[in-house]
């Protein structure tokens, strides 16, 4: 089971992310989490750090698409200020919603990553299905009450399986 819950990747920030190796390693499309990973839990707010990060993924050959467990106005808006694809209400970890995302990019799962800041959702759900995962950071200690639940067995988890502290 803790090898469903390991992300292939640990790392501070999204910016942390090597997008250079990944593109050498053959990974083509990202699947990336909204909240806390790429704007603030319930922020519409897009800090210019994650804008320059998502206007140099062509540079790596990488296209993206947003998966969030968020509501269609929420998710579409950041989406559509990013000028990318996106998945609502996606249902995270069941697959569903990961293989409607490799369908948007026409991906194999071996050439995409998922990008998120909890393991019960987007590393389990990525692992799932064979993706590469990338564990980051969360953003802020501000969430929603549930994931607030669940961080508790993840820093339990975490401690387990990864025995260094995210790379930057």
């Amino acid at each position: 089971m803790f090898k469903l819950l390991k992300p292939n990747l640990y790392v501070a920030r999204l910016e942390d992310i090597p997008l250079e190796q990944l593109s050498q390693q053959g990974i083509r499309g990202l699947i990336i989490d909204l909240d806390n990973t790429i704007t603030e839990w319930n922020s519409f707010e897009i800090k210019e750090l994650v804008f320059h990060w998502f206007k140099s993924l062509p540079e790596y050959g990488l296209k993206p698409c947003l998966v969030s467990n968020n509501s269609r106005e929420r998710v579409q808006q950041v989406a559509d200020r990013l000028g990318i694809p996106c998945v609502y209400k996606a249902g995270k970890p069941r697959r569903k919603a990961f293989r409607k995302a490799l369908e948007i990019l026409e991906l194999k799962p071996e050439e995409t990553a998922v990008i998120g800041d909890q393991v019960f959702t987007d590393v389990l759900g990525g692992n799932r299905l064979y993706l590469k995962t990338i564990l980051v950071v969360p953003m802020t200690t501000r969430e929603f009450i549930g994931t607030r639940f669940m961080r508790r067995l993840e820093r339990l988890v975490l401690t387990h399986i990864i025995k260094e502290k995210p790379g930057r």
